[in-house]
C-alpha cells in the first residue's frame, strides 16, 4: 500500500472517530477537541498496515534476491532467510507479497510433493557417469514425472554408469532449494562432483529440445574439465540434428512427432490423429520458440506432422520465433483449416510454468485464454503433460546415448552381438527369498545358441520346485510347460559343500526385465521380475 493511501486511510478512520464521538455527546455539551486516545487508536491502525507491508516487502526482496542466473557463496543463506521470512508472515501479509519477480506464489503455488523427486546428487559414483542435464523446473510433479522419468529410464539401460543430475537455470534451483530444501546440483557443481568422485568416463546427455543456444552453453561449460576427466563425451538433444532447412527431418522428430500424437490422442480418447479429426478436433503442441538458428527445428516438426498425415496438427511457440508459430498465426491457420475443438499440449520436455501459465493459465494472455477469446472455437481444452513422461520419448534419449559408444558402451550385450558359447552373467531378482546363492557371487552361466539366450542359475536352497518364464496365472494353466530344476552341488568359502536346486531360465534380452513365476512347497504360485546383465566372456 503506498504512502498517500495509508496517509487518507488515517484521514477516515481520525474522521470517522472525531463524527462518533460529536455524535454521542449532549447537544449543549461545550465543544470539546478529540481524545488522546482516539489518537493513539489512530496511530495504531497506521502503524498495523505499514507493518504489514513493510513485513510483505522484505520478503519480496529476499525472494527477488535469489531470483538470479548465478550462485554465490551466500546463495545457500539467502534461500533459508527467504522461506523463513515467508513463514513467518500471516496469510493476510502473504497476499501482500510483490517484487519484481516476487509474488505469493513462489513460496505459496502447490505444483506437487517433492518428496518424489530424487536431486540424483550422491557421491559415491565410480569411474563412469551419464550427467542428465536439464533446464529444470520448480514445478514438483512435472520435474519427478517428466525429468525423473528419463533419468530412471536412463539408469536402467545403463546399470553399470551412475546416473546424476543437473540443472542448468539456477534460478529454478534456487527456488526448488529455498521453497523445499530440494539441492539440486548446478552444471558446475555436478561436475566437480564428478571430478572429486574420480570419473573417468563422462557422458553428458543434455535433455534439451534442439541444438538450442542453452545446449551451445553446456558444451561451453564442460570445456573446463577437459583436463580433469579422461573422456567427455556429450549425447544428441531429443530432436537431433538441426538440418538447414524446414523440409530437413531426421528420425528423431519422426519419432517425437508419432509419440507426441499418440499421447495427446489417447489422452483425449480418440483411436488416432484421424478419428480426432473426424471429431472436427485440432491438437496444438506450444513449444518455447527462440531466436537461435536452430528454431527452423520447430519449422521441421510441422513438416514432419504433414508427411506423417497428422493435418489436424499444429506447431507453435511462446516466444513466436518461427514467426509462423505464433499464438496469432496459430490461431488463424486452425480456424481456416476450420476446425472448431482445440486441444492444447505443450511440446517441451517438462510440463512447468509455460505449460501452466502461457498455455492453460487464466490470464487473457495465456494461449487458452486467446484461442477462447477468438471467438472461432467452440472448446478449448488443454493436457498439461510433458515429453519426458512419454516412453517413447525416454527411449530416443535411451537410443542416443548408444550412439556415443566406446566411452558409454554398456557391458550389456544385445543377443545379435553375442556369439555362441557360454558367459559369465549376473541375475538379480525383485525377492530377498529368490536369488542366486551366495556362493556365486549373484551370478549364472549365460549359454548363446542358435540366436537365443539361456541362462543357468543355482539358487539359495531347493525351497522353490519350479519356474515358469512368464505369469503366475499363466504357470497354472493346463499345458503350462514348467521349467524342471537340476541339482548343483556349491561350495562355500568356508570349504563346506552343498546340493541346491538350480534351473535353466530362457533369456529374452540382456538389461531388461522380464517376468518369472515361481511355486514352491506350499504350492502357491509367485509372480517375480528379474533381469540379467554384466555379460562377460568365459575364460
Amino acid at each position: 500500500m503506498k504512502k498517500n493511501h495509508i496517509y487518507l486511510l488515517s484521514l477516515m478512520v481520525a474522521g470517522t472517530l472525531f463524527v462518533s464521538a460529536c455524535a454521542n455527546k449532549p447537544a449543549d455539551a461545550p465543544a470539546e477537541s478529540p481524545k488522546e486516545e482516539t489518537t493513539e487508536n489512530v496511530e495504531e491502525v497506521t502503524e498495523e498496515v505499514i507493518s504489514d507491508e513493510e513485513a510483505a516487502a522484505k520478503v519480496a526482496e529476499l525472494i527477488d534476491a535469489i531470483y538470479v542466473q548465478e550462485r554465490t557463496d551466500e546463495t545457500d543463506a539467502q534461500c533459508k532467510a527467504a522461506k523463513e521470512a515467508w513463514d513467518a508472515l500471516t496469510d493476510a501479509q502473504k497476499e501482500l507479497v510483490e517484487g519484481e519477480e516476487a509474488s505469493p506464489e513462489y513460496f505459496g503455488l502447490d505444483t506437487g510433493d517433492a518428496s518424489k523427486d530424487d536431486p540424483l546428487n550422491q557421491d559415491n559414483i565410480g569411474e563412469n557417469e551419464i550427467l542428465v542435464v536439464s533446464f529444470g523446473t520448480s514445478f514438483n510433479d512435472s520435474r519427478a514425472n517428466d525429468i525423473g522419468g528419463i533419468e530412471k529410464a536412463i539408469a536402467k539401460a545403463y546399470p553399470d554408469y551412475s546416473v546424476r543430475r543437473a540443472f542448468t537455470a539456477q534460478i529454478i534451483i534456487n527456488h526448488v532449494q529455498a521453497r523445499d530444501e530440494e539441492f539440486i546440483d548446478n552444471m558446475d557443481q555436478a561436475l566437480e562432483r564428478a571430478v572429486n568422485n574420480g570419473v573417468k568416463n563422462l557422458v553428458v546427455q543434455p535433455t534439451h529440445l534442439m541444438h538450442g543456444a542453452e545446449y551451445d552453453e553446456l558444451c561451453e561449460a564442460l570445456e573446463k574439465y577437459t583436463d580433469k576427466i579422461d573422456n567427455i563425451t556429450v549425447s544428441e538433444p531429443l530432436l537431433g540434428e538441426v538440418g538447414s532447412d524446414a523440409t530437413v527431418i531426421n528420425e528423431d522428430k519422426e519419432l517425437v512427432a508419432d509419440a507426441v500424437v499418440k499421447s495427446a490422442c489417447e489422452a483425449a480418447g480418440f483411436e488416432d490423429s484421424k478419428a480426432m479429426a473426424d471429431a472436427d478436433t485440432a491438437l496444438v503442441v506450444m513449444g518455447h520458440g527462440t531466436s537461435h538458428t536452430a528454431k527452423v527445428s520447430y519449422s521441421q516438426m510441422q513438416t514432419t506432422m504433414n508427411n506423417h498425415g497428422y493435418n489436424n496438427v499444429f506447431v507453435g511457440t511462446v516466444e513466436g520465433e518461427p514467426e509462423e508459430t505464433e499464438v496469432e498465426a496459430v490461431i488463424e491457420a486452425v480456424k481456416e483449416a476450420g476446425y472448431k475443438n482445440v486441444i492444447l499440449r505443450p511440446l517441451m520436455v517438462v510440463a512447468g510454468d509455460h505449460a501452466n501459465n502461457d498455455m492453460a493459465g487464466d490470464d487473457d494472455d495465456s494461449w487458452k485464454s486467446m484461442f477462447e477469446a477468438s471467438g472461432n472455437f467452440a472448446t478449448v481444452s488443454c493436457q498439461i503433460a510433458g515429453l519426458g513422461s512419454i516412453e517413447e520419448i525416454q527411449n530416443i534419449y535411451v537410443n542416443h546415448l548408444s550412439n556415443v559408444a566406446p566411452v558409454v558402451a554398456s557391458s550389456d550385450a544385445a543377443v545379435a552381438e553375442l556369439e555362441d558359447g557360454e558367459y559369465s552373467a549376473k541375475f538379480d531378482t525383485d525377492s530377498g527369498m529368490f536369488h542366486v546363492n551366495e556362493a556365486l557371487d549373484g551370478k549364472g552361466v549365460l549359454t548363446v545358441k542358435d540366436g537365443k539366450m539361456t541362462i543357468h542359475v543355482s539358487l539359495a536352497g531347493d525351497g522353490i520346485l519350479n519356474l515358469y518364464p512368464g505369469l503366475a496365472e499363466d504357470a497354472e494353466k493346463d499345458g503350462a510347460e514348467l521349467l524342471q530344476p537340476t541339482k548343483d552341488n556349491v561350495k562355500y568359502k568356508d570349504g563346506t559343500e552343498e546340493t541346491v536346486f538350480g534351473f535353466d531360465i530362457p533369456v529374452p534380452a540382456i538389461g531388461e526385465e522380464f517376468d518369472v513365476a515361481l511355486v514352491g512347497k506350499k504350492g502357491k504360485w509367485y509372480d517375480h521380475k528379474v533381469s540379467v546383465s554384466d555379460v562377460t566372456s568365459i575364460e
